[in-house]
C-alpha cells in the first residue's frame, strides 16, 4: 500500500506479534502452569506394555530437550498394577502353603501331600496358558478367579487321595487293584461334582455391559483351572497315588485332629437323627434368620479399588474466566500438596486440542497422588484424608464434588457422560425449563442423608454478544448479508489470511481487533462494513445463553450428579428415586421425562441379569441331578445344600457389613457350585453304605462318619485358601475380598449342613416305605 508516495507498512495501523491460539485450557503442577499431555491407548492394547513402551520413548527424548525441561509422569497406572500384582501374589503364596499345611495336619501323610499339592500349579498352569490362547492376559480379575479357586481345585484330589488312603488302611494287603478300586469308587462322583461347578459359574459369563467387562476375565481364569483340575483328579491324581501311596498307613482315628471332630461328631449325628424334625426347624430357622440378617445391609455396583490417587473435579459458573479458574485451581493444588499424606497434585481446566475432551473452561480436573499409607500421620485413613481436603476447599464458596478415583471417574465419563456413580438426567425440548427442574431436582437430592457434591449442570448462563442484522437497513444501503458476516467474523473470530514458514514449521497469521476494541461494545458498533457502521444496520446487545447443549436419545439433556459418603450407594440411590419419585415427578410437565445413569443403572442391569440367569442355571442344575439320581427326591435334596451355604455367607457378610454387589454374588455363584459338589459326595458315601445292607440307620451312621475327614479337609482348606484375602488389606483386596466372604461363611455352615443335616435328610427320606435298596449309586 501507498499514500502520497510513501509506503505504508502493516506495523503503522496494526500490532503485529507473536501470539497464542484462542486458550481452551490449561495445567497446573502444584501451584505452577506447565505444558502436559494425555497418553491415549488403542482400544484392546496392553495397559502395562504400552506404559513401559511410552516410559522407554520419554527416556530416549529427555537428553534431546533443552536445559531445565523434564518429562515427569503426574498419572501412571503401572504403579496400580505392580501393587495389585503384589497383593495377589502374595495372596497366592500364602494360600499355597495354608493348603499344603491342612493337608499334612489331616492326613499326617507326607507322600500324599505331593499328590494333593502338585495339580495346584499344574492347574494354575493350564489356566494361563488357555487365557494366552484365548487371546486374555493376566490381570487383576483373573488372578482374582485363581485365588477364589485354589482351595476347590484340590478339592477332588482331596477326595481320591484321602478315599485311597482310607481304603489302603483297612485292607492287609492294599496294592494296586486297592488303589483302583478307591479311585473308580469316587471317580465318578468327583467329575460329577466338578462339572457343577463349572455349570454353577455359567451366570457370570451372561453378565454383559460394564460388569460383563469385568468378571469375564475372572470367569475364563477359574474355568480353565477348574477343567484342568478335573481332569488331573482323575487322571494324574489315581497314577500319583500309585507311585507314592506306600505304608505304612495310620487309621483315621489315630490323628489327633480326627480322634478330636469324631469325638464331637459321633454324638452330635446320634442324637440329630434322633430329632430330625428338631433339626430339619433348626436349619430352616437358621436360613430364614440370614436373610433377615442382610436384608439391611445395603449395596453397591462395584466396591471402589483404591488406586492410591484422587480424582476431584469441581465445576464453576458459566462464563467464569480462564484467568479466574486457573488462579482458583493453582490454589486448589496448592492446598492438596499441603497435607504430607500428597506426593503431587495436577490440576486441568478446560480441554486439550483434541475432539475426545469436550470439557468447558469452566470444569477442573485434579489428580491427586497420595504416597503409600505407610507414610501417611497415625491414625490418618482415606475417609478423614478427604473430609480435612473438603474443609479446607469450602473456603472458596460453591459445591465441593465428592472425591472418586481415576479410573472410576474415567469410566463413568465414558460410560454415562457423569462424573459421579449416580446421575439424574432430565430430558426435554426447552432448556431453560429443564434447567429450571434440575435446579429443583438438586436441592431435593441434597436433602438426602449421605449426599455430598450434588451438582445440577449449569446449562444457562454464558454471557454472549449477539449481533442481529437488520435486512430492512441492508437493502436500503446495498449491503449483502455476507458482507456483514464476513466483517464480523474477521473483527471479533479473526480471519486467517495466510501462513509464515519458520524452517519446517508452519505458523497460520490471523487478523482480528485487539481485544480490548472486540471487548467494547461500542467500538464494535463502529465497525464499518463499505462505509457504514456496524451499528446501523445491525441489532448488538449482551445476552446471557447456553454454556452447553447436550443431547441423548435425539432430546435435550440437563444431568444431576450426586456423590455418596457414609451409606451404602444402592440405598442411597433407592432413597434419591422414592424422593423424587414423590416431590417431583407429579410437578414435571408434559415432555419432560426424568431417568437415572452411573453406578445405579450398572447395578439395576447386573440384578435384572443374574435374577433371570441364576435360577434358571439351578433348574439345569435339578434336572441333571434328578437324571443322575432318578429321583425328585433325591435331586432335591442334594440342591438343599444351597440355601443352607447361603446362611452363612449372608451371616459373615453381615458381621462385616460388606454391602451386595455383583462382587458379592459373584461370591456367593462360587460358592453354589461348590456347596452342591460336597453334597453330592456326601450322597455317594452314604449311598455305598447303604447299599451293604445291614440296620439303615446304622448305614446312615457309618457312611456320614466316613466322609468326615474328607469333608472338613474340603472345607479347612478353601476356608484356609481365602484367609489370605480377608485380611489383606493392600491394593486390589478392596475387590477379592467381598467375593471371598461369602464363600468362606458359606463353606463353614455347609459344612453343618453336610455332616449333619444331609444325613439326617437322606435318612428321613428312605425310612419306612422310601427305601429303595435297589437306589442309583454312583459306584455301581
Amino acid at each position: 500500500m501507498e499514500k502520497n508516495g510513501m509506503p505504508v507498512l502493516l506495523k503503522d495501523f496494526a500490532r503485529v506479534e507473536i501470539g497464542g491460539d484462542f486458550r481452551r485450557g490449561a495445567l497446573d503442577f502444584a501451584g505452577g502452569e506447565v505444558v502436559g499431555g494425555i497418553v491415549v491407548m488403542r482400544s484392546g492394547g496392553n495397559a502395562l506394555s504400552v506404559i513401559e513402551g511410552v516410559k522407554a520413548k520419554i527416556a530416549q527424548l529427555q537428553p534431546s530437550l533443552p536445559a531445565g525441561v523434564v518429562i515427569r509422569p503426574f498419572y501412571d497406572r503401572s504403579t496400580l498394577f505392580e501393587r495389585s500384582m503384589g497383593t495377589l501374589r502374595t495372596a497366592l503364596t500364602e494360600e499355597i502353603i495354608l493348603v499344603i499345611l491342612a493337608h499334612i495336619l489331616f492326613l499326617w501323610h507326607f507322600r500324599s501331600v505331593w499328590i494333593v499339592t502338585l495339580p495346584l500349579p499344574v492347574s494354575i498352569l493350564a489356566s494361563f496358558l488357555a487365557l494366552k490362547a484365548f487371546g486374555g492376559t493376566s490381570n487383576i480379575m483373573s488372578l482374582c478367579g485363581i485365588a477364589i479357586a485354589i482351595g476347590v481345585l484340590v478339592d477332588g484330589a482331596i477326595v481320591m487321595t484321602e478315599n485311597v488312603l482310607r481304603r489302603c488302611s483297612e485292607t492287609e494287603k492294599p496294592g494296586f487293584d486297592t488303589i483302583l478300586a478307591a479311585a473308580r469308587q469316587v471317580g465318578r462322583p468327583v467329575a460329577f461334582a466338578m462339572a457343577i461347578i463349572l455349570l454353577a459359574f455359567v451366570p457370570v459369563f451372561a453378565l454383559s455391559g460394564q460388569e460383563g467387562r469385568l468378571f469375564h476375565p475372572l470367569a475364563l481364569a477359574k474355568t480353565f483351572a477348574m477343567l484342568a483340575a478335573a481332569v488331573l483328579s482323575i487322571t494324574l491324581v489315581p497314577a500319583m497315588c500309585v507311585l507314592l501311596v506306600r505304608g505304612p498307613f495310620p487309621a483315621e482315628n489315630r490323628n489327633f485332629v480326627m480322634r478330636a471332630l469324631l469325638r464331637i461328631y459321633d454324638p452330635v449325628l446320634d442324637w440329630s437323627l434322633r430329632h430330625a424334625k428338631t433339626v430339619l426347624g433348626l436349619a430352616a430357622m437358621i436360613f430364614a434368620g440370614s436373610l433377615l440378617l442382610v436384608k439391611n445391609v445395603g449395596s453397591q455396583f462395584m466396591p471402589p479399588l483404591n488406586e492410591g490417587s484422587l480424582l476431584f473435579m469441581p465445576t464453576f459458573a458459566p462464563g467464569t474466566s480462564l484467568t479466574e479458574v486457573k488462579r482458583v485451581m493453582a490454589w486448589q493444588d496448592q492446598v492438596f500438596v499441603s497435607f504430607p499424606e500428597v506426593e503431587l497434585a495436577v490440576g486441568k481446566l478446560g480441554r486439550a486440542e483434541t475432539a475426545t475432551d469436550p470439557a468447558p473452561v469452566e470444569m477442573i480436573e485434579t489428580t491427586i497422588t497420595l504416597k503409600p499409607a505407610s507414610e501417611w500421620r497415625a491414625g490418618m485413613t482415606r475417609e478423614k484424608l478427604i473430609a480435612e481436603m473438603t474443609a479446607k476447599l469450602q473456603q472458596v464458596p460453591g459445591s465441593i464434588p465428592g472425591f472418586i478415583q481415576p479410573i472410576e471417574g474415567r469410566v463413568l465419563m465414558l460410560s454415562t457422560g457423569i462424573r459421579a456413580p449416580l446421575g439424574i438426567k432430565l430430558f426435554g425440548d426447552d432448556l431453560d425449563a429443564l434447567q429450571k427442574w434440575a435446579l429443583e431436582a438438586e436441592q431435593l437430592v441434597r436433602s438426602v442423608p449421605g449426599a455430598t457434591g450434588v451438582a445440577a449442570t449449569r446449562v444457562q448462563g454464558r454471557p454472549y454478544l449477539q449481533i442481529t442484522p437488520d435486512r430492512d437497513a441492508l437493502a436500503q444501503r446495498g449491503l449483502r448479508m455476507a458482507e456483514v458476516m464476513d466483517v464480523i467474523e474477521t473483527g471479533l473470530g479473526g480471519t486467517e489470511a495466510g501462513v509464515a514458514v519458520q524452517g519446517r514449521a508452519r505458523v497460520p497469521i490471523q487478523v482480528r481487533l485487539q481485544r480490548g476494541e472486540r471487548d467494547d461494545i461500542e467500538r464494535v458498533r463502529d465497525l464499518m462494513v463499505k462505509n457504514v457502521p456496524l451499528g446501523q444496520i445491525a441489532k448488538i446487545e449482551r445476552v446471557e445463553g447456553p454454556n452447553e447443549i447436550t443431547s441423548e436419545d435425539g432430546r435435550l439433556r440437563v444431568s444431576i450428579q450426586a456423590n455418596v459418603e457414609g451409606r451404602d450407594a444402592g440405598s442411597f440411590a433407592e432413597d434419591v428415586s422414592e424422593k423424587l419419585t414423590r416431590e417431583l415427578l407429579p410437578r414435571l410437565p408434559a415432555g419432560i421425562t426424568l431417568a437415572y445413569s452411573g453406578d445405579h443403572e450398572q447395578q439395576a442391569h447386573a440384578r435384572h441379569t443374574l435374577m433371570l440367569i441364576v435360577p434358571c442355571v439351578l433348574l439345569v442344575i435339578f434336572l441333571l441331578l434328578n437324571q443322575v439320581y432318578r429321583s425328585v427326591r433325591e435331586a432335591a435334596h442334594v440342591l438343599l445344600a444351597v440355601p443352607f451355604a447361603l446362611s452363612g455367607g449372608a451371616v459373615l457378610q453381615w458381621a462385616l457389613g460388606i454391602p451386595f454387589s455383583v462382587a458379592v454374588w459373584v461370591g456367593y455363584i462360587a460358592l453354589f457350585g461348590t456347596a452342591i459338589q460336597t453334597a453330592v459326595v456326601m450322597v455317594v458315601y452314604l449311598e455305598e453304605s447303604v447299599a451293604r445292607g445291614g440296620d439303615l440307620l446304622q448305614a446312615v451312621k457309618d457312611g456320614a462318619r466316613l466322609r468326615l475327614r474328607p469333608k472338613v479337609m474340603t472345607v479347612a482348606t478353601i476356608v484356609a485358601s481365602l484367609l489370605p484375602v480377608l485380611w489383606s488389606t493392600q491394593t486390589g483386596s478392596e475387590v477379592m475380598k467381598p467375593i471371598a466372604v461369602p464363600v468362606i461363611g458359606g463353606m463353614i455352615s455347609s459344612l453343618l449342613h453336610i455332616l449333619i443335616v444331609t444325613p439326617v435328610l437322606f435318612w428321613w427320606v428312605r425310612r419306612g416305605p422310601l427305601h429303595n435298596p435297589d437306589k442309583f449309586a454312583f459306584g455301581g
